[in-house]
């Protein structure tokens, strides 16, 4: 079986998460549900009133990186 080096392009997008990823992950504060918005890039918790960034793919589950919404 021939190796894949490190750096090839995956099919996912680097400006998506991957779906099985965003069905377990929850707010850590909440242990609520997340909403991926596409456009900004963030994972809400709208119990928790906060968007999670995503960077480079990788979401940032830091309450403290968060970004608070109305």
């Amino acid at each position: 079986m021939p190796e894949t080096p490190m750096n090839t392009p995956t099919e996912r997008s680097e400006n998506s998460v991957d779906p099985k990823l965003l069905e377990i992950l929850v707010c850590p504060l909440t242990k609520g549900q997340l909403e991926f918005d596409a456009a900004k890039q963030e994972l809400i918790s709208r119990s928790a009133k906060l968007a999670y960034p995503i960077r480079d793919g990788i979401p940032i589950m830091l309450p403290e990186e968060a970004r608070k919404i109305d």
